[in-house]
């Protein structure tokens, strides 16, 4: 089989890469004094500390000297997708040379499942995926885990629950040149990482057959795919080409494929999840029975028996991120896999507008929670899925780092 690595933070593969300020100007003003007394509080460990400024005084420019200064990744947070948008293009003049990435929501549009108990109306989830902000985020959490120059811009998106790192680690395949493995074992395991085989329309997430010769696009890369060439059971060769002209751009020795959906779980686990989903449903039917609530114990019976026989089939289902205590296995009540997970220990957090963002941390938690209440009282859900929540503020304060 392909090697499947749980790497601890991939410390093997992580590139020590500098960050590399590049612009034309130096720092002046007021702006020598603030980058020098908060390097200070960072060295100093200060948990919190203010930098005030009107807009057009340069603090974007004094957050990139000091990361630049103390040469430690970061996450910086803003509280719309266009300011996060406009700091991300910052960022990326600021430092060309290091890995500068986007990390919001990936809906054009969303209506989140829900209940309104007082006309009996029933909304479904709809939403649409902005396919391109999908990569953004895979490119950021890869980035995160094999590399050390990392900058992340995001929304309070950051708070929502995603896929545990080390379950994303877990199910990741890595290629190695003269690895022996069969085409058919190679093809099953892009297809556990949900990658959809067709030999057509090929694109990002898709992988195509045609002989020996096996075409993936990784779930990360905008413009750019991998050629695997084998040689019988082995694996011959390994190129990065461009899937529109067909050009090859390098040779690899070694690549390593993440998952297609962070929210892919590995088979064992699945299996797990479906027992905890029934004994919780069990337990639920009982509680609605005696509370003389018929009609929401048969429709809670129905859903989540459907769910479950689609997880059994297919490994997924409609809603999946609803029984993410099963999946992740974390005791009820606690707090949600997030992108906080996926941070070095020596990252710094910026809040840019921070009198806007923090209190959205706190207000999230509370909207989503009410939402999730009317659903399970009314068995549409069970209790569990109030576990698939954005942080609370208070958890996302004690683990946010400097």
């Amino acid at each position: 089989m392909v090697e499947i690595k749980n790497l601890q933070k991939n410390k093997d593969i992580k590139e020590n890469v500098s960050f590399q300020l590049v612009s034309p100007f130096s720092p002046s003003g007021d702006q020598p004094t603030a980058i020098v007394d908060l390097c200070g509080g960072l060295v100093q460990g200060e948990l919190s500390q203010t930098l005030l400024g009107a807009t057009g005084t340069g603090k974007t420019f004094t957050m990139a000297n000091i990361i630049h200064n103390l040469q430690r990744p970061a996450l910086i947070m803003a509280h719309n997708k266009i300011l996060a948008a406009q700091l991300y293009e910052e960022f990326k003049s600021f430092f060309p040379h290091n890995a500068v990435e986007y990390f919001v929501s990936y809906y054009d549009y969303y209506q989140p499942e829900a209940y309104v108990a007082r006309t009996d109306t029933y909304i479904a989830k709809e939403a649409t995926i902005n396919e391109t902000i999908d990569r953004m985020r895979h490119s950021a959490t890869r980035s995160l885990l094999e590399r050390s120059d990392v900058i992340v811009v995001s929304s309070v998106s950051c708070i929502y629950g995603i896929g545990s790192p080390d379950a994303y680690m877990q199910m990741s395949v890595l290629l190695k040149v003269n690895t022996k493995i069969s085409q058919r074992d190679l093809i099953k395991s892009f297809v556990d990482l949900q990658y959809v085989r067709n030999d057509i329309d090929f694109r990002r997430g898709k992988f195509r057959v045609r002989g020996d010769i096996i075409d993936i696009w990784p779930a990360h890369s905008e413009d750019n795919a991998w050629r695997i060439s084998m040689w019988g059971d082995d694996i011959e060769s390994i190129k990065e080409f461009d899937p529109l002209t067909g050009t090859l751009l390098q040779e690899l020795s070694v690549a390593k494929l993440y998952a297609n959906s962070h929210y892919v779980t590995p088979g064992p686990t699945i299996r797990m999840a479906i027992e905890g989903i029934r004994q919780e449903l069990q337990h639920r039917l009982v509680e609605l029975k005696q509370a003389d609530k018929i009609v929401e114990a048969q429709r809670l019976e129905q859903r989540t028996l459907y769910d479950i026989e689609m997880l059994q089939t297919t490994g997924s289902c409609q809603g999946i991120e609803n029984y993410s205590r099963y999946l992740t296995g974390r005791p009820t009540g606690s707090a949600p896999p997030t992108l906080f997970e996926y941070l070095p220990q020596d990252a710094i957090l910026f809040i840019d507008e921070s009198h806007v963002t923090v209190p959205q941390i706190g207000a999230m938690y509370k909207g989503d929670r009410s939402r999730k209440t009317t659903l399970f009282e009314h068995g549409f859900r069970l209790p569990s899925c109030a576990d698939n929540r954005p942080l609370k503020f208070e958890e996302w304060n004690e683990m946010r780092p400097q």
